[in-house]
């Protein structure tokens, strides 16, 4: 019972405020348009001073763990392999339906409801692999799955594609959040006490303002009609994906710090990415995918207190 209880003091505070966020937008007391300027305040500013704070505090020893980035590319690749081939061979769909799929099973929402919950369960250890998720989503996955979905009907600018897409992830704030980090940890430099606790307490307000977003971004989305598709991208995300990557674990690329190694596992049963959506809206799969996202998003509750229960008796 104690287990028990444990694990729901981990996931229901998580879902709480998630729900919360989805209250307080469906009552009325903030709009939708004013969630996205929370939004931007997570990503621009609060998300990047966190993934600063984690690691400008370590050493490069400790960020740069090439293992845990081959396991979790490799875990999320096989997943992604097999959510194209999915829809390629199984349902006859197109390239950029087939890539809406992948992108749902494979790419976790590893900031807004990773990193929270990975951070009550293991502690500090969130921060470095919050900020070793963000590389290979924006450099490998991400720019994979949208050239893969631009290259339908036009092959020869898939290149092209990919090319603006590294470009633009260039220009995102938790990419220099990593980036500057990571200097700032190379440097050995001492950060001045009142600018490390401005950057603190922006770090801080990540992830209730994250959590509460998500919420907010599910008013108004339905699930009707499209079980046939959301719910084997509610699998592949919640089911599929973790085992595949307690498969690399297992099996193929071992990492040493039980922390991580649970952390990579975790991040893998998260929901889809929160802007799963707004990807995949300019090939008109916006209705199914925001569909896919309220459903896993809610099942996702169950199926990460499953997981936590399931590593207190068998750790990965």
């Amino acid at each position: 019972m104690t287990t028990i209880l444990n694990i729901l003091g981990i996931t229901v505070p998580i879902y709480l405020t998630i729900g919360l966020g989805y209250l307080c937008t469906r009552m009325g007391l903030f709009a939708k348009s004013e969630l996205q300027v929370f939004g931007r305040f997570t990503l621009q500013l609060a998300l990047p001073a966190l993934l600063f704070n984690a690691l400008s505090q370590r050493s490069v020893a400790e960020i740069l763990n090439l293992n845990y980035l081959l396991a979790f590319a490799l875990g999320s690749l096989l997943v992604l392999g097999l959510g194209l081939c999915w829809a390629r061979k199984v349902l006859g769909q197109g390239l950029s339906y087939s890539s809406m799929m992948a992108m749902g099973m494979s790419c976790p929402n590893s900031g807004f409801v990773g990193y929270p919950i990975i951070f009550l369960s293991f502690g500090s250890v969130a921060g470095v692999a919050l900020a070793l998720n963000m590389v290979v989503e924006n450099f490998l996955l991400l720019p994979l799955l949208l050239a893969i979905a631009d290259a339908q009907g036009r092959p020869e600018q898939s290149k092209s594609v990919l090319l603006l897409t590294l470009k633009n992830v260039l220009k995102n704030p938790m990419i220099w959040g990593v980036l500057t980090g990571v200097a700032f940890s190379l440097s050995g430099l001492q950060m001045p006490e009142p600018l490390g606790r401005t950057i603190h307490l922006f770090a801080q307000s990540s992830a209730v303002l994250a959590l509460f977003v998500i919420g907010g971004s599910l008013v108004g989305l339905q699930a009707r009609g499209l079980q046939g598709t959301v719910l084997p991208i509610a699998l592949g995300k919640l089911v599929l994906h973790p085992l595949a990557m307690w498969a690399v674990l297992v099996w193929l690329v071992p990492i040493e710090d039980p922390a991580l190694r649970a952390a990579a596992l975790l991040t893998g049963a998260m929901p889809m990415l929160g802007i799963y959506t707004i990807l995949n809206q300019r090939h008109g799969h916006g209705s199914v995918s925001a569909a896919a996202l309220l459903v896993t998003t809610v099942l996702s509750f169950f199926t990460l207190s499953a997981l936590l229960w399931l590593l207190q008796w068998h750790p990965v």
